[in-house]
């Protein structure tokens, strides 16, 4: 296995998850529109929710696009590695607001699995990535964004 690559990989992918929360941090309210509108499914709740908005889709986009460089990736390529990041994201919403789970909640492995997989899985070819590489990534990165999570609870927990 090759750490350097590994740790590309895992970079990549925070790169691309937390784009829209930083993005989100700095401009609060403005230009926050959701992705789906408001719209309500015949389930009764809505198919992606609030949190899920035209500028952090794009802000990861442009940001993965603008860094691709650096990860011996095309401009092409690290837009798609956004996207496909960001289509994995907008799944596990998708499946939460299924559940009758609210916006912002939590759930592990679903949270984490379709926003690393897709990306590597799609843009193994282009990231040189093999099997092993893939998923001791998924598994760094799931780690991270656990312990990240529980940490932002924490602080809000305080905080409040």
């Amino acid at each position: 296995m090759r750490l350097w690559l590994l740790s590309e990989l895992v970079l990549l992918l925070v790169i691309a998850n937390a784009t829209p929360v930083i993005i989100s941090l700095l401009l609060g309210e403005r230009w926050k529109q959701s992705l789906d509108r408001g719209r309500v499914l015949s389930d009764g709740h809505p198919l992606l929710g609030n949190s899920k908005t035209v500028r952090g889709l794009f802000g990861s986009i442009a940001i993965c696009t603008l860094l691709a460089p650096l990860f011996n990736l095309s401009l092409l390529q690290g837009a798609g590695f956004g996207a496909l990041a960001m289509l994995g994201d907008l799944v596990s919403s998708f499946c939460k607001r299924r559940l009758g789970l609210r916006s912002g909640h939590s759930v592990p492995l679903l949270d984490q699995i379709p926003e690393t997989l897709l990306p590597l899985r799609v843009m193994q070819p282009a990231l040189g990535a093999g099997a092993m590489e893939i998923a001791a990534a998924i598994a760094a990165f799931t780690a991270i964004d656990l312990l990240f999570t529980r940490l932002l609870r924490r602080c809000h927990a305080h905080s409040s």
